[in-house]
């Protein structure tokens, strides 16, 4: 399936998938759906920049490619674990 709202560029986020014209990831999105439960609407409220076709892409584009992604949430969040403790 096409996404016209997400990119990879290594340049940005280190390859990371973000909505085209931000440095916002794919995965920021899934984790403020997902486990702190914020709706679409709430979402964009947040971060007013975004539209509702970019997020409900981005989610899409999230639920294609969970299983990768929710790794890279998993190792971001050991990452910032073991920075803390430092």
């Amino acid at each position: 399936m096409k996404h016209p709202y997400i990119e990879a560029d290594k340049k940005i986020c280190g390859g990371s998938p973000v909505i085209k014209g931000t440095r916002m990831r794919v995965v920021d999105i899934a984790i403020e759906y997902e486990y702190l439960n914020h709706t679409p609407d709430e979402i964009i409220s947040a971060h007013p920049h975004l539209k509702l076709e970019q997020v409900h892409d981005t989610l899409s584009y999230y639920y294609e490619n969970r299983s990768e992604l929710d790794e890279k949430i998993k190792k971001d969040k050991q990452f910032v674990q073991k920075l803390s403790k430092t």
